[in-house]
């Protein structure tokens, strides 16, 4: 009976029907009989995404986050649940305190060093534990790649701080703050004229940014915000051009955790593309940054130019991530071109430092002031929400979270594709195998010794997607899990083959769960060539 669902499923769905409904999940599906390595065996493939609302505590997000002595830490413990929750911690850094009503954590650490910090969240339902890592040193931001929000793709240069604070409070709501999605971060739009001192004064919209910056940190929210090198930003607002110090103690002063540096105008300044060039903007703000008093994760945003990953970590620059391409379209051309395009950079990207393919493309989207949903289908959102977990990429929204519906909201909270994205291991994901057909095989290590797969293809017809053992450097019997679906599906010997509608994605670890001190994994210097690129 089961198997005639699926096949009329099936056929409903290469008619045109929805990919996936917003109703309860089926119940999981029995056990099955010990898979074979014949690819007409594959498992089918399922349109639903599964719920992620589970009553009992479950803590989200990174397992490591940095911070440097002696200046301002936040961090909002990612944890779901039926409310109330209460937070407790045990060996917490010197001079850090804990909110056990809102699980934000807040102050300064005293001393540089590694503290593993045992976190305790419980309802009525239960409790749940886990241990977070807390490094104090120099140069610690962006362990994992940052999580949370942006407003460009939403409401390009309309932006304003009233739609600030309602993203900020529809993060809350929707329960995307509580799996780890926490910068909050203004782009282009909101300058208006410098002040005869110099000083930017923001537009109309924004009546008091350091008012909006201690609104988002009271909620254990970051802020961000955005600039360019140039004269002029992309928006033709007012950039940073000769006025970098300046702008950067001001961002400091309105208690900026995160600035987007986007090259826009300085095209016209440097009009020869040699490296020099190119590194040099970012080099003048990276030094007006380290003139404050506050930690900033440093977003550059140049498109790309000059094989940006190869330098952006240099010590002068420090990067903690870097644009790999032009901005990102909500089209399923846009979306593979620049996704599958990464795997010669993968080497480039680790804690610290990400290589960053742009912002997520789901929900409602408008780049204005009027809004409408994405031109993905839910299989490609899925795709799109697969790879960039694969990449290591940076997780930022670019959608209208006031308005997100019940797919997008369980595209965005599953906790597996999170903790793959926010794995402390840091080693982004290579393309392992490739055919005519258009199918695709995706892999990255993680720190407890199991690996994340991806099944993509890329073509316009329902395919069978192989992952053999040979390609991922695994021998014998392995166990595979459904990410997305969040079910065991059994062991399997050689290969593990799956069915995947056209422009989709399957998501799967295989392997054991084994505890482990995730290795140091060494990135290239600056210096170090760039690998020859690949499709």
């Amino acid at each position: 009976m089961r198997q005639l669902c699926v096949i009329a499923g099936l056929l409903w769905l290469s008619l045109g029907g929805a990919p996936w409904l917003a109703a309860q999940r089926a119940q999981a599906a029995p056990d099955r009989p010990p898979a074979t390595d014949i690819p007409a065996a594959a498992e089918p493939s399922y349109p639903d995404l599964a719920a992620n609302d589970e009553p009992t505590p479950r803590i989200n997000g990174p397992r490591v986050v940095g911070t440097t002595p002696r200046r301002e830490f936040i961090y909002r413990i990612p944890a779901t649940g039926a409310p109330p929750l209460t937070y407790a911690v045990t060996n917490l850094p010197a001079g850090l305190t804990l909110d056990a009503a809102t699980g934000v954590i807040r102050g300064k650490v005293e001393k540089e060093g590694a503290t593993p910090v045992v976190i305790t969240v419980r309802n009525r339902y239960g409790a749940a534990r886990a241990t977070l890592r807390i490094i104090a040193g120099k140069n610690k931001l962006a362990l994992t790649p940052p999580m949370g929000w942006n407003s460009w793709n939403v409401w390009g240069t309309t932006v304003s701080d009233e739609k600030i604070r309602a993203a900020a409070e529809a993060l809350e709501r929707t329960g995307l703050a509580a799996c780890g999605y926490r910068y909050v971060c203004v782009d282009d739009g909101w300058q208006g004229r410098r002040g005869p001192d110099g000083v930017m004064q923001p537009n109309e919209r924004f009546p008091d940014m350091k008012a909006l910056g201690d609104f988002l940190h009271a909620r254990g929210l970051l802020f961000g915000i955005y600039t360019s090198p140039g004269p002029f930003t992309c928006g033709r607002y007012v950039g940073s051009w000769r006025r970098e110090e300046d702008d950067a103690r001001l961002y400091a002063s309105w208690g900026a955790d995160y600035l987007k540096h986007d090259w826009c105008s300085y095209e016209g300044i440097a009009r020869q593309k040699t490296p020099a060039a190119l590194q040099q903007p970012y080099a003048v703000m990276r030094a007006a940054l380290d003139k404050t008093d506050r930690d900033i994760v440093y977003a550059i945003c140049q498109y790309g130019l000059g094989e940006v990953w190869t330098w952006a970590r240099d010590p002068a620059i420090r990067g903690n991530l870097w644009r790999t391409t032009g901005d990102i379209e909500d089209t399923w051309a846009s979306v593979s071109e620049i996704g599958f395009r990464h795997s010669p950079l993968a080497l480039f990207a680790g804690p610290g430092g990400w290589n960053d393919p742009d912002m997520l493309v789901v929900g409602a989207v408008g780049w204005g002031a009027q809004t409408r949903p994405t031109r993905l289908t839910p299989d490609e959102q899925i795709t799109h929400m697969t790879l960039w977990a694969l990449l290591a990429a940076p997780l930022m929204l670019g959608c209208d979270l006031t308005q997100l519906n019940e797919f997008t909201r369980r595209l965005l909270t599953n906790p597996e594709v999170i903790a793959i994205d926010q794995d402390e291991l840091g080693e982004a994901a290579t393309r392992r195998d490739a055919a005519a057909d258009g199918t695709e095989v995706w892999a990255r290590p993680l720190a407890d010794g199991r690996l994340a797969v991806g099944l993509f293809n890329r073509s316009e017809d329902r395919q069978t997607v192989t992952a053999k053992w040979s390609d991922l450097g695994l021998t014998g019997r392995h166990a595979v899990r459904d990410v997305w679906q969040r079910r065991d599906v059994g062991a399997f010997d050689r290969l593990f083959a799956a069915l995947v509608p056209p422009h989709g994605a399957r998501l799967v670890v295989i392997g054991g769960r084994r505890p482990a001190v995730p290795p140091r994994r060494k990135v290239p210097s600056p210096s170090q060539p760039l690998p020859s690129q690949s499709p």
